[in-house]
């Protein structure tokens, strides 16, 4: 379970609270432009959040801007020397690439 991520219309939000303001703060994910809402409770922040999103896309559309970011499948990760070569130990000893290790232990965790 996800605790900080809220579902709005298929896009992701992540949910954190704001305590100078004392209300909850919602921000979209993965789009190709920044929507962010508040709220004080978990209704009120997916009145908003809708509320919000349809702006974006509505702009989108205007726009001709595809509104979710694209991926293009590849990131660099920066270890420390001593972890690079453990996983590279524990990636060989599965049979694995690296890679494949990596991407088996994401989405493992996702």
């Amino acid at each position: 379970m996800k605790t900080n991520i809220m579902e709005i219309d298929g896009y992701h939000a992540v949910i954190q609270f704001d305590p100078e303001i004392d209300m909850f703060r919602g921000e979209f994910l993965d789009l190709n432009g920044g929507a962010d809402f508040y709220a004080q409770d978990v209704s009120g922040l997916r009145k908003e959040g809708a509320a919000s999103l349809h702006v974006f896309l509505e702009m989108c559309t205007e726009d001709g801007v595809e509104p979710r970011r694209r991926y293009s499948g590849r990131f660099n990760v920066r270890l420390q020397p001593e972890l690079h070569a453990s996983v590279s130990v524990a990636a060989a000893a599965e049979g694995k690439s690296l890679n494949q290790w990596v991407a088996d232990a994401l989405s493992d965790h996702v």
